[in-house]
This record gives C-alpha cells, structure tokens and sequence, in this order.
C-alpha cells in the first residue's frame, strides 16, 4: 500500500457502487466511493426507483378512495389531495435511505471522497482537486436520460420535464404526454393519472413495453387503456416549442406520414437511459467505448486495463438497479481473490404500476427463436381472475405465465401481471436460478389464499392440469 492510497476505488455511490465498497470493505480492503452529488445513493436512491415508488404508493390510495375501490370495501371517504404532503413524504424517504448509506459507509470504514472523479491513469483520478491512486478502480457512474432531438428539457419551468422533473411538478396537470411507453414513463404517468391528470403517451414503436413477453405488452395496453392512459402508438415526436405555460408537440406516423401537433401542460420525456461515460477521462486510463457509449468487460467486470473494473448501467445488459448491486458485490469479490458470479440470464424486471408487472428470463418469442429440441416449448398461463386471494382483494387483472423447454421441462422464462407481481417474480427468479422444471413448480406447496398459488396453477397448466380454471 505504500504506493496506493487505496486497495478499491469506486467512481459513483448508486446501487452498484455503494454495494461494491460495502463488499470490498468487509473483505478487508481499504476502500473509497467518489461521488459528488450531496448525497449517497446515486440516481436510484436520489432521483429514481426510490421516490418513485413513494409517489406511486402514495397515489394509488389517493386513486383507490376517488375510483371508489375503497367504496365497495364498506370505506366511504372523499379523497381530498395535499400534494405538498405527498411530496413531503418522498423526501423524508429519501432522506431515510441515503442517510443510511452514510451509516453503512463509516460502520464499514469505507471513505466518501466527496466530488467527480476523473482518470488521471491508468491507477489514478482526480477528485476535487485531489488525486488519488487506487490498486484497483471500479467505474459505477450509472446512467442518465436519453435526450430526444428537437425536445428540449427544462425541469426548472416544469412543462417539459425527464424522469427527474416529473417528480417534482408543484401541481397536477390537467394534461401530460409521456413521450415512451416504456417502464419509466408509464410509472410516472400513472402516478400523475391517479391524481387527476389526463395522460397521453406517445410510442414510436407498435406496442408499450418494448423487451417484455408479446402477451404481457398487449395485456398492459388493454389494463392501462381501461385505467384511463391514451396511447399514441406507431408515433414519433419531430418537435416541441413550449408557449406561454403550454408545450405544444409536433407528431407524426413513424412510418411516414402528415403531422400533427398536441398540446400539453407537461411533457415528460421518457424513451431511455444512456451510460455515464461523459467526463470521466477514460482515454487517460486506456480505455475506450462501444457505440452504445458502454465500457465492455469479461465475466468477471474487469475491463480491458488490468485494474480497472466496471459494473452497472455503464456495461451492457439491462439497466436495472438489482443488477448493478450483484455485479458490485461480485466484483469486489473477485478483486479480493474469491470467485464473483453474476447469472445475467436470470435478472428480474418489473413495473411499478397497478397492476405490477414482472418478469424473469425469456419470452415465449425468445424461448421459440432459440428452442434446443424439436420438441420446441411449452407454455402454461393462469388468469389472476381464478386466483382466490386477486378475487377477494378486487384484483381480477393480469395473468401468470411460465415457458418450460418441452423436452426437459426446464423453465425458461415466467412472466406476471399482478398486484404484487414484484414480490411473486421472486419464486420464479430462484426457481430457475436452481435449475426448475415446471413440475417441480407445480408440486411445491403453496400457501392459501396468497396471490403466489397463479404460478403454481401455470406451472401446472403448462402440462394441462390446472385446477381453478
């Protein structure tokens, strides 16, 4: 160490990289985390998957008293909103958790050296002003909006907003366009439906959902037509100028075709996230990009300078906050000796609205594409509707379904729209994880009534012998 000023540096304290100083500090290595935002936790904790959910969670009471859900239950109440309250109650969870970093930080003895980092070599950065040389450096930056040519973002005026901004609106809108029907902008465009806004959401492509399974994105489309969201498929935004407190749009057919403008009180661009790479220096350490802006790696995260590691958004593989947390901590253990491994075929990935929406694995196209046997695949599905527990609690939406190799029975891919469909996914992740055939699914006993006995009943009916439909 007498050259080295640590064993492990980590650029960026989102949830790779404050997980891969965690990891790297328990086993024994004198750890930093360099990150300049005025609080640990990077986009996901700050800006992301954290005060997004508050606000989801938050406003599907608000929308369950004012849609009389709660009505039918015997709760009669008028819902009155106090959005200042709800945003509140976001910070404060914000707060609570990058607070907690912190704790996690000093209870490890891993120091934040507060500011950006950039390489100055091969083994060094400067951050602040100051450069440190570390043994090993991991680059966990993270990622950032995708911008969209010809719409220009302001979140400060709060009428053409990202992820970030949508957040943050000081009043419900009367009417916002989501431009992407992806995962982010129909979480927070129905955060803002169920608090009264009209919601329109705009998508180049032919179906919302791009990735998931064909049944889940023509379902998810039927459920979010029926909550009130109006969808725009086929369509490209060409432009935008913002007039006097409105945005005015400028659409046409991606195909081609005439143009059509729409006029919004709040836009939210949404189609995507791009890597952090920017302003890192990477060419002083040797290091380069692909097209996509992304630092490639072996299967164990190193990159192509022997030292410098790299986890994450800024990798290729779906951008998902779970994900960067496994390849942080099996990055800190391979730098520690150990054996670090990362199944990229069985990363979960869900939606947060209502009903959720989840999946692990491949879909039935995938599964057909790149079948091993002639015998193909099998497929099982199960309607939340003969689910007991969905049925009780109101819930009759989504589905389950489970993709099995017909030969060998292994399950490929399972795929859910329900109510909790976040925490079902999990049974689905460690199944295969371990290998399951559907049978194995099948006969495991499930508790009852839970919403988790519809992959039991999929499991089932991909062999035919589902019972409750």
């Amino acid at each position: 160490m007498a050259d080295y000023d640590y064993d492990v540096l980590v650029i960026g304290s989102g949830p790779g990289g404050y997980v891969a100083a965690i990891r790297a500090a328990q086993l024994g290595l004198k750890t930093a985390c360099a990150d300049g935002r005025a609080t640990l936790g990077g986009t996901c904790l700050n800006v992301g998957c954290i005060p997004s959910k508050a606000m989801l969670h938050a406003s599907e009471y608000f929308d369950a008293a004012a849609n009389g859900m709660m009505a039918k239950m015997g709760i009669d109440v008028t819902p009155k909103l106090n959005l200042p309250a709800m945003h509140a109650q976001r910070i404060d969870a914000v707060k609570g958790l990058t607070g907690g970093i912190e704790f996690l930080f000093k209870k490890n003895k891993v120091d934040w050296l507060k500011g950006y980092a950039a390489f100055t070599g091969k083994d060094s950065v400067e951050i602040a002003g100051k450069t440190y040389r570390a043994k090993n450096i991991i680059i966990a930056t993270g990622s950032s909006v995708t911008p969209l040519p010809g719409v220009d973002v302001d979140n400060d005026k709060q009428i053409i907003v990202d992820s970030t901004g949508a957040l943050e609106l000081a009043k419900v809108p009367d009417h916002m366009v989501v431009i992407g029907g992806g995962v982010i902008g129909l979480e927070l465009g129905s955060v803002w439906r169920r608090l009264g806004a009209k919601v329109t959401c705009v998508e180049f492509l032919d179906q919302i959902l791009p990735g998931m399974d064909a049944d889940i994105r023509k379902d998810a489309n039927r459920i979010f037509k029926k909550q009130g969201i109006e969808f725009k498929l086929k369509t490209k935004v060409t432009g935008a100028a913002v007039k006097g407190k409105k945005a005015v749009l400028t659409l046409e057919p991606a195909a081609g075709g005439d143009a059509e403008t729409l006029e919004a009180d709040v836009v939210l661009v949404s189609i995507g996230r791009r890597p952090n790479t920017d302003g890192l220096a990477l060419d002083k350490a040797g290091l380069s990009v692909n097209a996509r802006g992304q630092i490639e790696t072996g299967h164990d995260f190193g990159t192509q300078v022997p030292g410098i590691w790299a986890i994450g958004d800024v990798i290729p593989g779906p951008m998902l906050a779970h994900k960067a947390e496994d390849e942080g901590i099996a990055c800190a253990e391979n730098i520690a000796g150990q054996t670090g491994i990362v199944n990229h075929d069985v990363i979960p990935s869900v939606v947060y609205t209502w009903p959720e929406i989840a999946g692990v694995g491949l879909t039935e196209e995938q599964a057909r594409e790149r079948a091993q046997s002639p015998e193909g695949i099998k497929v099982g599905k199960f309607p939340m509707a003969g689910n007991s527990r969905a049925k009780t609690n109101h819930e009759p939406d989504g589905f389950v379904k489970i993709i099995a190799d017909a030969k060998t029975d292994r399950v490929l891919g399972v795929w859910c729209i329900a109510s909790v469909a976040g925490t079902m996914i999990a049974q689905a992740a460690q199944a295969m994880e371990f290998g399951a055939t559907s049978e194995d699914i099948a006969y495991t006993c499930h508790a009852h009534p839970t919403h988790s006995e519809a992959i039991k009943e999929a499991a089932m009916a991909v062999t035919g012998k589902p019972i409750h439909v």
